[in-house]
């Protein structure tokens, strides 16, 4: 027997018969003889037009409490509706939501942005846990949390997919299914691209990113909340059934993605690059990457300036790299020298929080100012922060800046 947690996110139960729809893909998938835990969205847009109503009706005099309130209407009806229509088919259901006494998210008190506590919500969970072996489903409301005071909360953006994700984890759920509007991930935007393939699998680390920089499957931070050890897919709700195959998501892979910070464990050397207007030259970056993949060897950062290129790689092949990036040199009539540095340890932080957290940057460099440790270049995107020091304040650098991130 299997334990799924399905999440339907608001288009999925867009209409009555969409839910209906919904309901019966759970039930058929009960009456497999497995466990089934769903997650639910509020309806499509009913969040946004609750904002609307308030702020119209409101204004800025609408507290963050009052907020959080009227917002976690939507959620509360759709599970309501969701678990009557499993009930219609024939199956016991119940809906959870924060007022409920099995409610099992519990957070701190910040009614908008709420932090889970992590250890309450794991105890909450026998609850859910009693219900799954009396045969009954629990219709749990996405997004919202409890408070301290048994006030309700809001997780955030991307919140029902945390939840599903967070519920999943604690149940030891085999599977996570997130049912949506799209097939899965695709290869690119199909609207953009009509040759787009649909994916078979995604990592997390590859979710993230392209969730980061504009995909609209899943919100990032959901995905710190992914087990690595729980199965997890996403599938359209046209199919009607949560078997569907959908696109798969792996991982994460390793534990220095989840810790965040990893000291890559061998000296990285720096070869800079000079030359005049360098910028205005098409390919030399790929002139420079090319012929140092002609002999295998890894490019592990490269950054430019108005008339510089840096290129970081292990150490045991720096010595080859620059003297082929030297024949490079002298045969690219727009540069005119290259320098090999000293060793530097690579230090990268790794998380969906960089692009939402103003000051990350400043929040890891400031200790290592303060301990007189030189950064010899720094690397970011919008997940991930790359530094690179001295060889020697490799180890220091890094225990600094876990210590910022605890």
């Amino acid at each position: 027997m299997d334990l799924l947690v399905a999440k339907f996110g608001g288009t999925s139960v867009g209409d009555g018969s969409r839910i209906k729809k919904a309901a019966q893909s759970v039930v058929n998938e009960y009456m497999k003889g497995n466990q089934i835990v769903v997650v639910v969205s509020a309806v499509n847009k009913s969040t946004d037009d609750l904002i609307g109503l308030s702020d119209e009706a409101v204004g800025e005099g609408l507290t963050d409490r009052q907020r959080a309130e009227i917002v976690a209407m939507g959620e509360l009806t759709s599970a309501r509706l969701f678990s009557a229509a499993v009930e219609s088919l024939g199956v016991k259901s119940e809906y959870i939501d924060p007022y409920n006494d099995l409610w099992p998210v519990i957070t701190d008190s910040d009614p908008l942005e709420a932090k889970i506590d992590f250890k309450s919500t794991d105890v909450k969970m026998q609850g859910i846990k009693t219900l799954l072996n009396q045969g009954i489903i629990p219709v749990i409301c996405g997004f919202l949390g409890k408070g301290p005071r048994g006030e309700i909360t809001t997780l955030g953006r991307g919140g029902s997919d945390v939840s599903a994700f967070l519920i999943g984890h604690c149940l030891d759920a085999s599977e996570v299914v997130i049912v949506t509007d799209v097939e899965g991930v695709m290869s690119t935007d199909p609207n953009k691209i009509e040759s787009a393939k649909l994916l078979d699998e995604i990592t997390v680390e590859e979710m993230r990113d392209l969730a980061t920089h504009g995909a609209q499957v899943l919100h990032p931070r959901a995905l710190t909340y992914k087990d690595p050890v729980i199965s997890a897919k996403i599938i359209n709700f046209e199919h009607g059934d949560l078997s569907s195959k959908g696109t798969r998501i792996i991982g994460p892979h390793s534990d220095d993605v989840l810790k965040g910070v990893s000291l890559y464990k061998n000296p990285i050397s720096l070869i800079a690059v000079v030359g005049e207007a360098m910028l205005k030259k098409s390919g030399l970056f790929a002139g420079l990457s090319g012929c140092l993949a002609k002999e295998k060897i890894n490019i592990f950062g490269i950054s430019a300036a108005q008339n510089s290129m840096s290129a970081f790689v292990d150490k045991a092949d720096s010595n080859k790299a620059y003297h082929l990036l030297h024949q490079f040199v002298v045969e690219t009539d727009v540069l005119s020298s290259l320098s090999l540095g000293s060793d530097t340890a690579m230090i990268t932080f790794v998380s969906p929080d960089i692009i939402e957290k103003p000051g990350i940057i400043s929040d890891i460099t400031e200790p290592l100012r303060k301990n007189d440790i030189n950064i010899v270049e720094i690397i970011s995107s919008q997940t991930a922060i790359v530094l690179f020091v001295d060889w020697k304040d490799g180890e220091k650098a890094r225990d600094l800046i876990n210590e910022v991130l605890k």
